[in-house]
Formats: structure tokens, sequence, C-alpha cells
């Protein structure tokens, strides 16, 4: 038990303090893929659209997968806290092998997804151009879940800093390759979409370089890839139990979001690119509450290794009150400035520019409205994580999004004719069921028990 009762501010700075770094990591990871938005868009809208579509298709998958990455982060933050460093090195072991694993599952995949594409409702070209792009950029799901996996060993032992510089290099490490590779330059041929994707695997091979390298060199009594080749199945079941349905939770939230692409696709181009802008906004927004959510699972993990319940809850409610000030602040961007926001991603020169404008502004204006509870969702997500409750967040995310949130969806856009602002609207429906839900496990459900054991 601690001996020391921590007030709201020092749960507050120690959340920063943890966080920020975090926080910074996952706004780095979106910066790369805003670079790729932004990039893609001074090319061509075509490409842009195609990119929107198999970006979602790649990211449906890999975040999937990266359940079994996640799953280390609450292990290796209990057994931490316990001194446990072998059942910390075998859970981190472990979490590799199931996220290779995955990565070899998924990979066909990226090479039949322009019949995927196709039966899911994309034109012709989006099809074919978003085929062409995922069979280069698909190799990149093998070291982006390796990355994770050792990202999520590295958050748990809270040395944060270094995730966020690697994830900072990756950002600059991407915008020079999309320079080389998209238009040709320093005697590069002209690629286009196919160099956005040639650009994303060597981002990600060049992160998880530096990564295993600081691993290996400041944590050498971890021994983590000692014998790796060696199985522990005892092991791989427990981190297999934690991590599935934490990528089927995710797969759920981020299937919901995917599946808005595609209905935006059905609108057309123009309304496709402009969904895809305003989602990289509130990628922005949402890799904030992400940070607190790891934050939560972190600190969480560790009071449970401790058996410090009173600060697993005032901890908790430390890290509520900054996502809500946090959706605030969002909430009042998006108001206050959508023109400028999605005037940014497109070149002046874009004939379809005060179009997309338009309907951006619009799609901003319903982003704004879910903040609070995406927010909400998220940190509770995290909490529960902390707490290896997974199973049940899973089903509350399942209905919340694909029993909820995607009828919805398309109940508004189409049926009721209101079109992208429609199928927003059933992101909110959806998002606002799952962070109420979610919220109520855990404080009705999940801290109860854990005050009577």
């Amino acid at each position: 038990m601690s001996t020391s009762i921590m007030s709201y501010p020092s749960h507050g700075i120690a959340v920063l303090s943890l966080g920020l770094p975090l926080i910074g990591g996952h706004l780095g990871q979106v910066a790369i893929g805003v670079t790729d938005t932004v990039m893609l868009g001074w090319y061509g809208v075509d490409e842009l659209a195609a990119q929107t579509v198999a970006g979602s298709f790649f990211l449906v998958l890999f975040l999937a997968g990266a359940g079994f990455a996640w799953a280390v982060m609450p292990m290796v933050a209990s057994y931490d806290a316990e001194g446990d460093e072998v059942s910390l090195r075998r859970a981190t072991r472990m979490g590799l092998w199931l996220s290779v694993g995955f990565a070899i599952t998924v990979m066909p995949l990226m090479y039949w997804s322009e019949e995927i594409l196709l039966f899911a409702g994309q034109s012709d070209q989006v099809s074919r151009d978003g085929s062409v792009y995922l069979a280069i950029a698909g190799w990149g799901i093998f070291p982006a879940l390796i990355l994770m996996t050792f990202k999520s060993y590295l958050a748990a032992l809270e040395r944060t800093q270094i995730v966020f510089w690697i994830t900072s290099l990756g950002v600059l490490i991407n915008c020079f390759a999309n320079y080389l590779f998209i238009f040709g330059n320093f005697g590069m041929p002209e690629m286009g979409i196919s160099g956005a994707a040639i650009a994303s695997v060597v981002t990600n091979a060049m992160m998880l370089i530096g990564a295993v390298a600081y691993a290996l060199y400041t944590l050498p009594n971890h021994g983590i890839l000692n014998r790796l080749w060696r199985p522990d199945y005892e092991m791989l079941l427990r981190v297999f139990r934690l991590g599935w349905p934490i990528g089927l939770t995710t797969l759920s939230e981020v299937g919901l979001f995917a599946m808005t692409a595609l209905m935006m696709g059905w609108l057309g181009t123009v309304p496709l690119a402009a969904h895809g802008i305003a989602m990289q906004l509130t990628s922005i927004t949402f890799m904030v509450h992400l940070g607190l959510g790891n934050v939560a699972t972190i600190r969480v993990g560790n009071a449970i290794g401790r058996n410090d319940i009173f600060h697993l809850v005032r901890g908790a409610k430390t890290l509520i009150f900054m996502s809500f000030l946090i959706a605030i602040v969002t909430v009042v961007l998006f108001v206050a400035l959508p023109e400028l926001l999605i005037g940014i991603f497109m070149n002046n020169g874009e004939p379809a520019r005060a179009q997309i404008i338009i309907i951006g502004v619009n799609l901003l204006m319903m982003a704004a409205l879910f903040q609070l509870m995406d927010g909400a969702q998220v940190v509770a997500l995290g909490l529960l994580r902390g707490m290896q409750d997974t199973k049940m967040p899973m089903i509350i995310a399942a209905v919340s999004y694909w029993i909820i949130g995607i009828p919805c969806a398309y109940i508004l856009g189409f049926v009721l004719g209101w079109e992208g602002v429609g199928v927003w609207l059933g992101l909110v429906v959806g998002l606002a069921f799952a962070g109420a839900a979610l919220m109520i496990r855990f404080w009705l459900i999940a801290v109860p028990n854990l005050r009577i054991v």
C-alpha cells in the first residue's frame, strides 16, 4: 500500500509527466497520417480519396492486431510494480509472437483489396488506386505491430519520452520520404500514391529499429530478445486472452469510422475527400484522449500491483476531468475555425476546394458534438484495461458501434437524406452510447468489486 496520500494536483502533475510524451507520441503518429493526407491532397483529389479508403482498410487490420501489443501494457505495468522481471519479459515476448502471427494472417487481404473495396461499393478508380497503395503499404504492418509492442513495453515502464522522440523522428522521415517518392524529387521517379505507400513502410521500419535499439541498450537486464524463438505457451495464452478482446474492441470503433468512410465514398469523391480531411483533424484530438487512456492503463495497472485502490480512484477522477477540459477546448476550435482548419489540407488551386470546404465545415460541426463522449469512452477503456477487464468492454463497444452507430449513420445519411452530416451524426450516437456505458461499468461495477477484494 502507498504510505502517502497524493492530492488531486499531484495526480495531475503525475499524469502530465507520464502522459505528455505519450500524447506527443500519438500526435506524432497522427502527424504521419496527416502528412500523407496533405501531400496526396496537393498531388490530386483522386489519390487522396483512394488513400482515405485504403488507409482506413489498413488501420482496421492494424488496430485489430494491436490488441496483443496493448495487452502487454497493463501486464508489464503490474509485473513491474510487483518486481517480477521474469513475467515482464515473458509477457513482452509473447506479445511480439502474437503481433507477428497476426500480421502474417492478414497480409493476404492486402493483395485482394481491390475486390474487397469493389464489393464495399467503391468506384473502380478508388478501388484500383487503393489496392496499389495497400499492396505496398501492407508490408508495413509487420514493423508497425512489432513497434507497437515495444512502445507498450516501454510506456508501461514509464519510459514514455523515448516513445515520443522515436515517433517524432518518424514524422520527419515520413515527410522527407513522401517528398521523394510521391512527387519524384532528388532524382527519384514520381510515384504518386505508390510513393506514399513506400514512405509509410520505410517510416515504420526506421522507427522500429530505433525502439529496439533503445530497449536493448538501456534495459539489457530484461533480455527481451534472448531466446525469442522459444515458445512460452502458458504466457502466450494469457496475453492472447487479454489481447483479443482489446483488438476486437478497437476493431469495433475503428470499423465504425471505416464504415463511415465507405458510406462517404457512396456519396462521391468530393464528400469522401472532405471526410478524409475532417477525420484527420478529429484524429488529432482523439490521440490526446488516447494518450490519457494509456496513462490510465499504466497507473491503474501499477495501483493494482501495489493493491492501492484509493489512489486508483483518485487518479481516475483526475484523468476524466483532464479529458473533459481537452474536449471543451476542441469543441471551441472546431466551431470557431472550421474553414481555416479544413483549408490547410488542400492546394489553393484545387478546383473542388470550395466544395470540399463547405462539406468539411459541416462535418466538423458534427465532430464537435461527440468530443465529450469520445474522450469519455477512450479514458474509460484505458481504466478498465488497467484492471485487465477487456471482455465486457468489447461487448459494449460492439453493441455501441455496430448495432447502434452504423445503423444510425445509414438511416440519417441515406434514408433521411442528410448525406454526410447524417453519417457523422450516426457516429455521435454510437460514441455517446459507448462513453456512457463504459463509465457506468467502471464506476458502478469494476471499482466496487475492487473495494470488496
